[in-house]
């Protein structure tokens, strides 16, 4: 799937959308920390990773830019440190020459204003005033970590209000597919309940219960699967 057509099937999903569907496709849920954030509201990237482990050195970036594609994101590994900012306007400036589409930074970012300035996607941890003092060895290029999870050009990374997600982009296909039948359950969900029709009715919560009483290990997402709702997936 080509970056222009990757955009225009996220533009209208939400990364909650994709994560219930690897839910329902029973692939690893892979959603980096909650205090990774769009430095500027409203943000949306969605492309292939482009990964960059920080030293301490900017050259690690202009590398990655060397081998950059069109709507390429740069996933910055700097260890969630939050002693130093590693990216920063010039950076953004770059990517965006590059023809990157946006920087996800398991870290911290400075240049606050000059980067809402530039208007390219970028989601941090947060920010602060000093740059690195240090110069460390150089690691692998061809992976970053962003919290608990490794990630490398072999995955998509998608972010909005809600965070950033990551997904294999073997999977990607299939994802999208059902994060879309997702959304368009719950849309008409939701306008069924601005017409009267309570969410309960809908998913025949009462059978539910019915059903528990009979099974115990029923759960809701197996009543939910036969009745065709979405709501947890």
């Amino acid at each position: 799937m080509d970056a222009q057509k990757l955009r225009l099937r996220f533009a209208g999903l939400t990364t909650a959308h994709l994560t219930d569907a690897c839910l329902r496709a029973r692939i690893p849920v892979r959603c980096a920390p909650p205090a990774l954030q769009a430095v500027i509201p409203g943000s949306r990237v969605a492309g292939r990773v482009l990964p960059a482990r920080h030293v301490g050195s900017v050259d690690v970036f202009l590398e990655a830019f060397e081998h950059a594609g069109p709507g390429d994101i740069l996933v910055v590994d700097n260890g969630g440190r939050t002693d130093e900012a590693c990216v920063g306007d010039l950076v953004a400036l770059e990517a965006r020459t590059a023809g990157v589409e946006g920087i996800v930074i398991w870290g911290l970012h400075r240049d606050t204003a000059d980067i809402r300035a530039i208007g390219l996607p970028v989601f941090s941890t947060g920010s602060t005033s000093t740059g690195p003092q240090r110069l460390d060895e150089r690691g692998a290029p061809e992976s970053a970590v962003v919290g608990d999870w490794t990630v490398s050009s072999a995955d998509l990374v998608f972010g909005d209000d809600d965070g950033v997600v990551f997904v294999p982009s073997s999977e990607a296909a299939d994802v999208l597919d059902l994060a879309e039948a997702i959304r368009d359950t719950e849309r008409r969900q939701a306008e069924l309940i601005r017409s009267g029709t309570s969410l309960r009715a809908q998913v025949r919560f009462d059978s539910y219960l019915a059903g528990r009483r009979e099974n115990p290990s029923l759960t809701f997402r197996e009543h939910l699967r036969a009745v065709g709702g979405a709501i947890e997936e």
